[in-house]
């Protein structure tokens, strides 16, 4: 039998048959044994094989390819990975200026995974009713950097439900994963898209400024009109996997576009002469911040692990 993950609780899988049913199922043990070197061998939006037992419990016994899907480096470090989602059309990545502060470099390196395993991006920038005039400049010009790049970005407050009716059309028809730190305001968006849910939402830390985990779990929930809308758990770093470190320049767009100038073919970027990539960063044509987290992720690489602190 047939059918579509679209929830993962650790310990169980429900599976949505394609005759609409949902069924509780758990792994065969032999999936473990298989190379799938991660945390989660079986994603949320994975399409698998099940087979019912006469008890009525269910197990996947296998898995169907994964047009794409998204990875991060697990935080324990005992495991080689952990995948976010499978089959995914587009990707949505909250960031906010604020309340708490979501890092270029973490944007950066979300970017570069979903570059690597080929899964479109859009930004959406949320908590606009919060902002001063100083941070209002500052997210203005994160826009004007991605939108050049080429990642569309939306501006958003999810609380106050402006902005969302033009996400609400991008999402017809299609499997989107929504991510970003803890606290950016995930379920608060999930809710302005599908009020019915009524998915709790959480608490800032004033001490930390940073947010707290509310959802525990990834889940697919249906939009109406077709489509599926992925929450995932709130992550505080993102560490890649599985990069080659002369790799790295590839998933930035625009390092890769210079990078056909520089002297040598294998040039990293760093100190190389003749490195037409360090020019166009001198000159202002890649920016400072893009650059930085392009080197943030060579330091994994050197050092070998993933270091969290960032």
């Amino acid at each position: 039998m047939r059918g579509l993950v679209i929830k993962n609780t650790g310990s169980w899988y429900v599976v949505k048959t394609d005759e609409g049913k949902l069924v509780d199922c758990k792994i065969k043990g032999n999936f473990r044994l298989k190379g799938i070197r991660s945390t989660n061998p079986i994603a949320v939006g994975d399409y698998v094989q099940i087979i019912v037992n006469n008890e009525g419990t269910a197990f996947i016994s296998e898995i169907e390819d994964r047009k794409n899907y998204i990875i991060r480096r697990a935080s324990n470090l005992s495991k080689q990975s952990h995948i976010l989602a499978a089959n995914l059309d587009q990707c949505m990545l909250i960031i906010t200026i604020n309340y708490p502060e979501t890092s270029t470099i973490f944007i950066d390196r979300f970017l570069a995974t979903a570059e690597a395993y080929r899964v479109p991006v859009k930004l959406i920038f949320n908590k606009t009713d919060r902002y001063n005039e100083d941070e209002t400049r500052y997210m203005d010009a994160l826009i004007d950097l991605y939108t050049y790049i080429g990642y569309p970005c939306f501006k958003v407050s999810a609380l106050n439900e402006t902005g969302i009716d033009e996400i609400k059309q991008d999402l017809q028809g299609k499997v989107t994963l929504l991510s970003g730190n803890s606290g950016v305001g995930k379920s608060t968006f999930i809710n302005a898209i599908l009020p019915e849910l009524k998915v709790k939402t959480g608490e800032i830390s004033d001490y930390h400024n940073k947010g707290m985990h509310t959802t525990t779990f990834s889940e697919m929930f249906p939009l109406e009109g077709g489509g599926y809308l992925i929450d995932t758990p709130g992550i505080k770093g993102f560490g890649t996997f599985d990069m080659e470190e002369e790799e790295v320049g590839h998933y930035f767009k625009e390092i890769f576009e210079y990078s056909a100038d520089c002297k040598y073919g294998n040039c990293t970027h760093r100190h190389e002469p003749g490195c037409a990539v360090r020019e166009a960063v001198e000159k202002h044509l890649i920016s400072e911040s893009r650059y930085t987290s392009y080197l943030n992720m060579l330091e994994d690489k050197e050092e070998g692990k993933y270091r969290a602190a960032f």
